[in-house]
């Protein structure tokens, strides 16, 4: 018989991710000390992979949540919406960026395996709109998400 973890013990990769983040974010509010800190396309796409990897696990969780609890499945569902709309706009945002100049001396795009970084980012993208239409509508992507609060 197995025990279960520690409450501070579970979910290590999920604190992992978490304590990545506040550490960049620190980085980042000690580099706006000294000059100003501007996102590049290379920190959105990087956040849209996260965003879209927590959309995924929002999705299943309340998937598996609904049925034996249905309030907290509805409140996951809208956490779901609402990280994809995150996930829309951090794409968005993505794209409203210029793209680094031709004189850079990264590799050219055409000999990375994986293709340009701004197709990466976009079929991460398409892939998770699938996923998106297949169970929302739009009018759930559009309007106010207000699910009451339940104490």
């Amino acid at each position: 018989m197995t025990s279960h973890p520690r409450p501070d013990d579970a979910h290590p990769y999920l604190r992992a991710a978490s304590a990545g983040i506040r550490h960049h974010t620190r980085g980042l509010t000690r580099s706006a000390e000294t000059s100003a800190v501007v996102a590049d396309r290379v920190h959105l796409d990087v956040l849209h992979a996260h965003l879209t990897a927590l959309h995924q696990l929002l999705d299943q969780l309340a998937a598996t949540t609904r049925s034996p609890h249905p309030a907290a499945g509805r409140h996951l569902a809208t956490a779901h919406t609402r990280v994809w709309q995150a996930t829309a706009a951090v794409h968005d945002a993505f794209h409203l960026l210029p793209s680094p100049s031709a004189t850079t001396t990264e590799c050219p795009p055409e000999r990375l395996p994986e293709g340009p970084p701004v197709l990466t980012i976009c079929h991460r993208h398409l892939s998770a709109g699938h996923a998106v239409r297949r169970k929302t509508t739009p009018t759930d992507l559009t309007g106010p998400h207000t699910t009451g609060c339940v104490r």
